[in-house]
């Protein structure tokens, strides 16, 4: 028993009815279960987006039902389809708008690697413009997949360090 305690993420003590934990754990533990996905659906890859929010596939299972259609809302960018070059100022663009912390999700092959399109007009993978977090293969993938790779950004969620930034102190400008 000692042992599959130590194995988790973070070791937590019950004292009476205080908890002991480190902070990481706890704001890991937060952001990793409610993640707000943003949907760059940008091909056929979409369909297979907007089923997994379904009934059958329910995202909500994992936390990620707040399908957020505004970057200041949204932590996740779920890249979906093929990203024309034209299509990458936005992409970025709205990447940036994201507040920190943010993660990118390259769903299918034409986000990934710019599938079959081999032509001057298509990015060959959203990586070039954006760091990417998780890939889904597939053309399309399966909504399966794309919950496969939820919990897989879940996991690396888990394991970041989350509080470096929140203690590091602010750069302070003379006036």
């Amino acid at each position: 028993m000692n042992r599959q305690k130590e194995t988790l993420a973070y070791n937590s003590k019950v004292e009476g009815e205080v908890i002991v934990t480190r902070s990481d754990a706890v704001i890991n533990w937060i952001r990793q279960n409610s993640v707000w996905p943003m949907p760059m659906g940008l091909a056929c890859c979409a369909i297979e987006l907007m089923a997994s929010a379904a009934s059958k596939f329910d995202i909500s299972r994992f936390g990620m039902e707040v399908m957020r259609f505004s970057p200041r809302q949204a932590d996740c960018m779920i890249v979906a389809g093929t990203v024309t070059y034209k299509m990458a100022e936005v992409v970025r663009r709205i990447y940036d708008q994201m507040p920190d912390p943010k993660w990118v999700v390259a769903m299918g092959a034409c986000a990934s690697t710019g599938g079959m399109y081999r032509s001057y007009a298509v990015l060959q993978g959203v990586d070039q413009v954006v760091p990417v977090d998780v890939y889904i293969s597939g053309c399309p993938p399966r909504p399966e997949a794309l919950l496969d790779a939820m919990r897989k950004l879940q996991k690396k969620i888990g394991q970041e360090n989350s509080t470096k930034n929140l203690l590091s102190p602010r750069e302070t400008t003379a006036v």
